[in-house]
């Protein structure tokens, strides 16, 4: 197949294009920045001769948008809003005038769509997050980001091309730089026991569940709409974290309190949405579609990671 992937250097973007290139697949990357041959250059909001490799894709799969990996700040949220909208926007632009239009167009998106809760997890059918009590303003702005984006493709002129929204949760990848990598050397350095009580959930997907699913995705013709990327299993920081330090031979993970989770977010410039909102979010639609998971269970695929990393 020939495969774009806008906005496809970073961990998710790398992650697929290695794995869909050794497949045998055709795999086109827009970025700002080319260096390879395979990459293409593209602003994220106007057209331009990038347009030309969507015209006959088998498909496109953007993943364009400012990283979370940031202090929550009111320019950071609107750089990540306006990054997301607009990039979704452009490609929607370029599949509605291609000849030769995409068979499908996959678009990132996010669980954090989802609300803070303690309670049952969220599948497709759930409802959407936003104004829970006590979740500070800048979980609802997530929201808002993520509904945004999700409605760009959603109102995009594509009658001829299925359109997916994958509600991507926390991707596990031994790849530098990942999010996998950042609790590790939390937990090698001794605080990684549970924060502010460890009950809120964590949802997460292997890197090679990530790949299966997106590939499961494209393949299939019955499937458009929102799908959860998330194992079938979120489990609570604490055991999240239990399960990552035994897979790591560390003994002990410190506990760890809401404000120094907010000193050590501080200092990190990162946000504590990623370590405090409680994200419980089941893949109800891939199930049902018949895929199947090769690391449903986290204590295993922490397994596999650690064994990758150390290669």
């Amino acid at each position: 197949m020939k495969i774009v992937i806008p906005g496809g250097t970073g961990q998710v973007g790398r992650i697929l294009d290695r794995a869909l290139t050794a497949e045998g697949h055709e795999v086109l990357v827009l970025t700002r920045q080319p260096r390879r041959d395979r990459e293409i250059y593209w602003d994220g909001r106007t057209l331009g001769r990038w347009t030309e490799v969507i015209d006959g894709a088998d498909a496109v799969v953007n993943l364009a948008g400012r990283s979370v990996n940031c202090r929550y700040t009111e320019q950071n949220q609107r750089d990540m809003m306006d990054s997301r909208v607009h990039s979704t926007r452009t490609v929607g632009r370029a599949v509605a005038g291609a000849r030769r239009p995409p068979r499908v167009w996959l678009q990132m998106s996010t669980a954090t769509i989802y609300p803070h809760t303690y309670g049952a997890p969220h599948d497709e059918a759930g409802p959407l997050g936003g104004g829970e009590p006590g979740a500070p303003r800048s979980w609802d702005r997530s929201v808002q980001i993520a509904r945004a984006w999700e409605r760009e493709q959603t109102d995009a002129a594509t009658p001829a091309t299925r359109r997916v929204a994958l509600r991507c949760a926390m991707v596990m990848s031994p790849d530098r730089g990942g999010a996998f990598e950042q609790l590790v050397r939390l937990a090698r350095t001794g605080f990684g026991g549970p924060i502010d009580g460890g009950t809120q959930y964590m949802s997460w997907i292997h890197d090679r569940d990530l790949v299966r699913a997106v590939r499961f995705l494209i393949e299939r013709d019955d499937l458009e709409g929102p799908v959860n990327l998330a194992a079938p299993a979120p489990l609570s920081q604490r055991a999240f974290m239990r399960a990552l330090r035994r897979a790591k031979g560390v003994p002990i993970g410190l506990p760890a309190t809401r404000w120094m989770a907010e000193v050590g977010a501080f200092a990190l410039r990162s946000d504590t949405e990623l370590l405090l909102k409680s994200r419980a979010v089941v893949p109800r639609r891939l199930l049902d579609a018949g895929f199947g998971f090769e690391h449903p269970h986290w204590s295993a695929a922490a397994g596999d990671l650690v064994r990758r990393m150390r290669r």
